[in-house]
């Protein structure tokens, strides 16, 4: 990478500025935030699209996908087998390279876009008076930098979808709504028997089918919360449409929409635009019909490779590698530490819930790329932990090597990586540090009775005061 020092000197600014701004409790204006962030995002865009050195998936895995939607070609069988989500990205990239713009700025251009609108979400994922605070230290995260405007990867698209999705589920007002706290009969909207699902079903079924009859009325109060489950759930949808991962999104979302039959127009609603894009293929990408079942395999295949992060890299000496049975060990570990985390944070707020899930992937996972830890970072940095800070700087720093010096000489990458890959093992304790929690039981949760609720600052409940989180 021939501009590693440059993009060093930003990173370290900004993180020294996002912790003087922590300190000192400013709480700077929303454009301010926003200028920022444009401002060193497209800084390093442009000093990575002129690097001799590119990502590899960047080059021979985003690029011929965009190239296959130019050609009409699939994406997914028609890129040399290395794109393995739906084709909703590639048709962005297909746009892009055909207005001519060279793929070195198209690639990126996607992601950049996609994480300066995650700057202000961010905030209003935060609420309270700390909310441009929080805006503008995830306007200055390192990770986010690094994936938006080095490599290029799709995560911040993912995150720019799943996040609206969150902050329209919760709606306005408090951002303390009342916790998951219910019974698995009334989770499943049995507090009438069968009967009372029954009715969901069709309630539910009825407001979805009203979208097409503008005539059709409803009660005056029912009205926001389903327009606000359909909306939300349509956004988190085109978040697992840019990848899979989303998927781990949808529990935190659900629980932030109010009643069984809004859960329910939620879910029903995420998984429209998937659906959308696949059965679209034939139109958009020229994909025969008989090529979709294929398409769908090629997506649903999960490669085992490890060796990159963790305890697998411990295992195997950092060696990156095929090993089925870790991949399959560290499968059912993520399934079962996530119905855990489920079951501990039962009663916290969904954004917490998230956050513990989102961190427990990254601690029991066998495969992981850089990209993966910029997941959590929208949620930490919008209701930080006491341990938040050092998870934040301890990727940053792993992943910076990685991009930074590794990248430098085939050679160096060679020589560093086993002992890279396997010093990731020192930051599981940190990140599992890092969840939260002593916000287990949400104050909204506790609370004998129903009603308004003063607006206050998430990290204020938590341990972290404005000199500690």
């Amino acid at each position: 990478m021939d501009y590693a020092v440059l993009t060093g000197i930003v990173l370290v600014s900004g993180v020294v500025l996002a912790l003087v701004a922590q300190w000192r409790d400013w709480r700077p204006p929303l454009w301010l935030a926003i200028a920022v962030g444009v401002g060193v995002r497209v800084l390093i865009m442009y000093t990575s699209a002129i690097d001799t050195w590119q990502p590899v998936d960047f080059v021979n895995s985003f690029k011929p996908a965009g190239e296959a939607v130019l050609n009409r070609q699939d994406p997914v069988l028609g890129s040399n087998g290395g794109w393995h989500f739906l084709p909703t990205i590639p048709y962005v990239y297909g746009i892009l390279l055909w207005l001519g713009i060279p793929w070195e700025y198209a690639g990126r251009l996607v992601t950049v876009v996609a994480d300066i609108v995650l700057i202000p979400l961010v905030g209003k994922l935060a609420g309270g008076p700390r909310a441009s605070l929080r805006a503008f230290q995830y306007a200055l995260s390192p990770l986010a930098l690094l994936v938006a405007s080095v490599h290029g990867q799709v995560e911040p698209v993912a995150l720019v979808f799943g996040v609206a999705a969150f902050v329209v589920a919760r709606g306005p007002g408090d951002p303390h709504r009342p916790g998951v706290t219910m019974t698995v009969r009334e989770m499943l909207g049995l507090g009438g028997g069968w009967r009372g699902l029954g009715a969901a079903v069709r309630q539910s079924a009825t407001y979805l089918a009203s979208l097409a009859r503008p005539a059709f009325t409803f009660h005056a109060d029912e009205r926001p919360a389903y327009r606000r489950a359909l909306w939300a759930g349509l956004l988190m949808g085109l978040a697992l449409c840019a990848k899979s991962w989303p998927i781990w999104l949808i529990p935190g979302m659900l629980l932030l929409l109010r009643g069984f039959r809004p859960r329910l127009i939620g879910l029903i609603a995420t998984g429209i635009p998937p659906i959308f894009f696949l059965v679209t293929l034939p139109i958009f990408a020229g994909t025969s019909l008989s090529d979709i079942p294929k398409v769908m395999d090629v997506m649903s295949d999960i490669r085992p490779i490890v060796g990159e992060w963790g305890w697998t890299a411990v295992l195997v000496g950092g060696d990156w590698t095929l090993h089925s049975a870790y991949a399959k060990i560290g499968t059912y570990l993520i399934y079962a530490s996530v119905l855990a985390v489920c079951w501990v944070w039962r009663r916290a707020d969904p954004v917490d819930l998230t956050t513990a899930i989102l961190l427990v992937f990254m601690v029991v996972t066998p495969r992981l790329g850089a990209q993966y830890l910029l997941w959590f970072v929208p949620f930490l940095i919008a209701r930080p932990t006491r341990f938040a800070w050092p998870a934040l700087l301890g990727t940053a720093l792993w992943a910076s090597i990685g991009y930074l010096w590794m990248t430098q000489h085939w050679k160096i990458w060679q020589d560093w990586h086993p002992g890279w890959a396997m010093a990731s093992v020192v930051l599981l304790p940190v990140l599992a540090l890092a969840m939260p929690w002593d916000r287990r039981v949400s104050a909204a949760s506790a609370a004998p009775l129903e009603g308004p609720r003063e607006h206050r600052d998430p990290s204020a409940a938590s341990a972290t005061g404005s000199r500690t989180a």
